[in-house]
């Protein structure tokens, strides 16, 4: 995942691009970029990689020397952006939350007409490069936007700065948001609108599906309207989003307190206490808690000062410690104790394992899992969420693996909380990670949650419903 922040302003936007950019550093953990452009310095540019520390620490040397009214950032989990180009369009710069399925079809077109490209990015092509040069395919910017969403497979959101306005795209099924703010003298334009209200902004639109505005500093144009199809991505309220954040004008931690009660409301289960796993688990667990009345506790704390970010190293006996050293349990309340904890989703399962193992070493008596999303039985193919080098990493795939003793199964009955099989299913991975019990949410008690109606939603990764 990926998230950006651009501002025009009639004075200078630096400091609102630099800090509405850092608002979106739990989206990204390899490389950020901030590229502004003024009529005296022209287009100044800075990328960084965010590995090894913080966006603020990066480019906080970079801010005292840009200079404009105009700018973009962006915080990547992939490839280094914005990328700066030059083209017949004039010179711009563009960032992009995307996946692109069909990237070496592409790069494969582009070769043929012997064309180069100058960035790398995991060993293949940049995607964020290969979109401007899919833009600078068009006439005008219009057309070369509306070229990247007729020939990708996936999903592409961007901001592109030119010498005079910025324009917003939204990826042409919404499958991640795009809002606009506004305060006197500037308007900008974010991912995640929580990094509005203290920099003073307010959300005057989303943008719908395939929807592209052009944004200037009096004011916003529509060069295309929204789409008929949506369908944005039902992890945004689950697990991505930061919970003061709005999409589609739902607010997300407000969907994770009904997630919770959902969940709650269909369980008897008897405990001395609810928790949280951190960070997203914690607003599931409310809803949880105080639907049923049972204490919310903290029976283990996430260590930020020296280990907030997911950055691993090399080395595998020191990358377990680094993992291990991130949450800290605590004894005084677990030991001897029953509790439920509420986690927004199960993908592989790993850390989910040790941290069983760990409250077990506490002296806990029972742990009672309750995931606020259904079990991940189809791979994402459009944010990158579920993805994995193989399938089998996945924790459904692996419990079904185990229960039919092969690879290439049929999915669809372990999607079906219905059906047998996915009750097979869920106790395989329960007896997979060690816990007392095990059970995950509907997919129609979380689309009610989330309050969208289940055809403006990508459910994907729970039923396999969603199409390009």
């Amino acid at each position: 995942m990926s998230g950006f922040f651009g501002c025009i302003s009639k004075s200078d936007c630096v400091a609102d691009v630099f800090y509405g950019t850092d608002y979106h550093s739990h989206l990204g953990t390899k490389r950020a970029g901030m590229t502004f452009y003024s009529a005296e310095n022209g287009f100044q540019r800075a990328i960084h990689s965010l590995e090894d520390g913080y966006f603020r620490n990066k480019f906080e040397t970079d801010v005292l020397g840009f200079k404009g009214n105009m700018g973009i950032g962006v915080i990547s989990d992939t490839e280094a952006q914005p990328i700066l180009v030059n083209t017949h369009l004039g010179r711009f710069a563009v960032a992009t939350v995307s996946k692109i399925n069909n990237l070496t079809e592409l790069e494969s077109s582009f070769l043929k007409k012997h064309q180069t490209f100058a960035e790398t990015s995991q060993g293949s092509v940049n995607p964020t490069e290969l979109i401007a040069k899919m833009i600078a395919e068009g006439d005008d910017f219009l057309s070369g936007i509306q070229n990247v969403n007729h020939r990708i497979k996936g999903s592409c959101s961007m901001l592109i700065l030119t010498d005079n306005c910025i324009i917003a795209a939204r990826d042409k099924l919404g499958r991640t948001p795009v809002v606009i703010g506004k305060k006197e003298g500037s308007w900008a334009v974010t991912f995640e609108t929580c990094s509005f209200p203290n920099l003073s902004f307010e959300i005057v639109k989303y943008l719908g599906p395939g929807e592209i505005i052009k944004i200037t500093a009096d004011g916003m144009e529509q060069l295309s309207k929204p789409l008929d199809k949506m369908q944005v991505c039902s992890f945004l309220w689950v697990y991505y989003g930061y919970p003061p954040s709005f999409y589609e004008g739902i607010n997300v931690d407000a969907s994770r307190y009904r997630c919770g009660a959902a969940l709650a409301e269909k369980d008897n289960t008897v405990a001395d206490f609810v928790a949280g796993i951190p960070d997203s688990g914690i607003g599931h667990a409310m809803g949880y808690s105080n639907k049923r009345g049972i204490p919310l506790k903290r029976p283990y704390t996430k260590y930020t000062p020296t280990w907030p970010r997911s950055f691993m190293p090399q080395n595998q006996v020191t990358r377990d410690l680094v993992a291990k050293m991130k949450l800290i349990t605590n004894e005084s309340v677990v030991k001897d104790q029953r509790g439920i904890f509420l986690d927004d989703s199960i993908v592989r399962g790993t850390q989910l394992k040790d941290n069983v193992r760990y409250l077990h070493a506490a002296g806990i008596k029972e742990i009672h899992m309750r995931i606020a999303c259904p079990p991940l039985t189809y791979p994402c193919e459009f944010l990158n969420f579920s993805r994995s080098r193989s399938n089998l990493d996945l924790a459904s795939y692996k419990a079904v693996h185990q229960l039919e003793g092969k690879d290439d199964n049929d999915m669809a009955p372990y999607s079906d909380h219905k059906n047998c099989k996915y009750a097979a299913m869920v106790e395989q991975i329960r007896k997979n990670l060690g816990l007392t019990t095990l059970s995950f949410q509907t997919l129609e008690d979380l689309v009610d949650a989330i309050g969208l109606p289940k055809e403006k939603l990508c459910t994907h990764c729970w039923d396999g419903s969603s199409y390009e």
